[in-house]
């Protein structure tokens, strides 16, 4: 199996030639390293490709299991019928999407960010915000450092919060929040991703903060924060 990648808009494309057999490890391989490099769209175009066995298929799954757990996204372009056929039997038809027309497939990416913006725009806002000003501890998820000590949260709700007072940290960062929430008796460690930086010259009364987004919060925990904000909303 031959592959050869490219990009275009930000999203790499892997032309597949040959078979697609049981020595087809290098594809996942492959996909790794556009993972690791920040190319997190993939199109793999199969014009090329003249055999593929259910070996070939397993690669397949697992190169496309990378990419989902890496949460990216992983499509298929110019699949022939007999390739088709044998992703068909085992599923994969279902689950990824299929494009004939590569400029096509390339924009279906992008639209793909917006419906998931639209979508994660919808969630927060089903949320009520709880004006706070309290101080907590922003920690590095994967190392001591960077982290801030007794910066500001100004503003929190069940899935995300507003932070001021740190600009240790960049876009995509995973953080801890160490949260004593007033009257809870109770410290909260909550991971979250960093989605929101604030401009200095646009938001100077905000400068320097971050928005971050909770991930892989319990629902119990959710339930926690839920009552609190309902419950000092109606206070104020």
């Amino acid at each position: 199996m031959e592959i050869k990648a490219r990009t275009d808009k930000g999203v790499v494309i892997l032309d597949i030639g040959g078979r697609i057999d049981s020595d087809s490890a290098n594809l996942v391989e492959v996909v790794g390293t556009c993972l690791r490099d920040g190319y997190y769209d993939i199109l793999l175009n199969f014009e090329e490709v003249e055999f593929i066995d259910y070996l070939g298929v397993s690669a397949l799954a697992l190169a496309y299991k990378e990419v989902l757990n890496n949460k990216g996204r992983m499509k298929f372009l110019n699949v022939p019928m007999h390739v088709r056929q044998i992703l068909s039997v085992a599923g994969l038809d279902k689950v990824i999407d299929i494009h004939t027309q590569e400029e096509v497939a390339i924009k279906s990416f992008k639209q793909d960010r917006v419906i998931e913006n639209i979508k994660r725009m919808q969630m927060r806002r089903r949320f009520k915000r709880l004006p706070l000003d309290i101080q907590i501890d922003l920690l590095s998820k994967h190392s001591r450092t960077p982290h801030c000590l007794k910066v500001e949260l100004l503003d929190l709700s069940a899935v995300g919060a507003y932070i001021f007072g740190c600009e240790q940290f960049k876009l995509g960062d995973e953080v801890t929040l160490k949260i004593d929430l007033p009257s809870e008796h109770k410290t909260f460690k909550l991971d979250a991703k960093v989605v929101w930086l604030s401009d200095k010259d646009i938001q100077h009364n905000l400068h320097p903060g971050m928005g971050v987004e909770f991930v892989n919060l319990p629902y119990s925990v959710q339930e926690e924060l839920i009552k609190f904000i309902e419950k000092n909303l109606s206070l104020t």
